[in-house]
């Protein structure tokens, strides 16, 4: 089965620190760039950060530059997500999915497959 699963959400107070973790099977992990979205309640989703398939690109959302770190051990099948110096506007439900890219990473919708996500609650 093709699947990505997120672990390592929590609570935690502001100015703290989550890692976040995206394990992939079923697919030749690889082979596809890794984005994190992010869901707020009541919002829309946000792109936060991406990966391109052996890790020498990565991007981020202006709201996260400087926090958060985005690695990639392919031979775990592994994307983290370092989110340090968290903030209450970083409370959301977040979801890596993997995309097909020939180069670099987007950070757009078109993804091939999501996670069901992990929640994060930044308390102030």
């Amino acid at each position: 089965e093709v699947q990505l699963v997120e672990f390592g959400g929590g609570l935690v107070q502001a100015g703290g620190s989550l890692r976040l973790s995206c394990v992939g099977s079923g697919f030749t992990f690889d082979d596809y760039a890794i984005n994190w979205f992010r869901q707020a309640p009541g919002k829309g989703r946000e792109a936060v950060s991406c990966i391109s398939k052996k890790g020498g690109i990565d991007r981020y959302a202006d709201s996260v530059k400087g926090r958060f770190t985005i690695s990639r051990d392919n031979a775990k099948n592994t994307v983290y997500l370092q989110m340090n110096n968290l903030k209450p506007e970083d409370t959301a439900v977040y979801y890596c999915a993997a995309e097909q890219v020939t180069w670099g990473c987007s950070m757009s919708d078109n993804m091939a497959v999501w996670g069901k996500g992990t929640d994060v609650t930044v308390s102030s």
